[in-house]
């Protein structure tokens, strides 16, 4: 009986699976995993979005990304006290990884279109290099309740505004811009990894890409199917952005002080 608990298979032995039984290991002499496996907020957040990527936002959950780190769900508690914070933290590791993206400035240096060019662009890296967890910057509850996505932090939101402000826009123009500026950002994005096969509800794409509804009533559509289906997103970002800021253009020049 002396080495029966030795002897026993438990979950920690076992080939394949995502739940480590430290209780049981602890019977047979084992260290509790988070003893051997050094945690802190900053891995536990960059193995979630790891996983988002490779899997799921869908199939995230604590007892899961436990696995991914070879502990018990229980050992992410102390960092991360559950799933609802868990999901805020992933939206700010996406955020700081716009942050450190070089190409993305903290003040305008070319003037204030390569500025937003700059901003536009890093936060579209974001959306491609996380496509599946990109749409938390829409869902999640921001800093405070009237911060826009996907600039959700009051971090980018006042470098924002300090970098348009330094440019010479007066308060009304650039909360003007920031306005058109993120909604075109979030409305272009959240489409386009869409088509990735992000979950952003009513949006989600079909499982079967290739799939085609019935086309009788709608001719131009038939007609125009397979240009329709066609993948011009870097195109049709450029130009959209161009636009914008044309647009903003105009909201510069024409918006009077106060």
């Amino acid at each position: 009986m002396a080495g029966g608990a030795r002897d026993r298979d438990t979950p920690t032995d076992r080939p394949g699976t995502d739940v480590i039984d430290a209780d049981a290991a602890a019977i047979d002499g084992v260290a509790p995993p988070s003893r051997r496996i050094p945690l802190d907020r900053e891995r536990i957040l960059a193995t979630a979005v790891r996983f988002i990527d490779e899997h799921s936002l869908r199939d995230l959950t604590m007892r899961r990304l436990g696995g991914e780190l070879g502990v018990e769900a229980m050992s992410l508690y102390r960092y991360v006290p559950g799933r609802e914070e868990l999901l805020d933290g992933v939206v700010e590791m996406m955020l700081t990884e716009m942050h450190d993206d070089p190409e993305v400035l903290e003040r305008p240096r070319d003037g204030w279109q390569d500025y937003l060019q700059r901003i536009a662009h890093g936060v579209r890296r974001v959306a491609l290099a996380h496509p599946g967890a990109f749409p938390l910057v829409a869902s999640r509850p921001p800093e405070a309740p009237w911060l826009r996505p996907p600039l959700r932090s009051l971090r980018w939101v006042e470098r924002f505004l300090d970098g348009l402000l330094a440019e010479g826009f007066s308060d009304r123009s650039a909360i003007a811009t920031y306005r058109a500026f993120t909604s075109f950002l979030l409305g272009h994005l959240l489409l386009e990894v869409s088509s990735h096969g992000a979950d952003i509800g009513p949006l989600d794409v079909l499982d079967d890409p290739d799939a085609t509804p019935p086309l009788d009533d709608y001719p131009h559509v038939a007609r125009l199917s397979r240009d329709l289906a066609e993948d011009h997103s870097a195109v049709e970002f450029e130009e959209s952005l161009e636009n914008l800021l044309d647009r903003i253009a105009l909201i510069h020049l024409q918006t009077p002080e106060g």
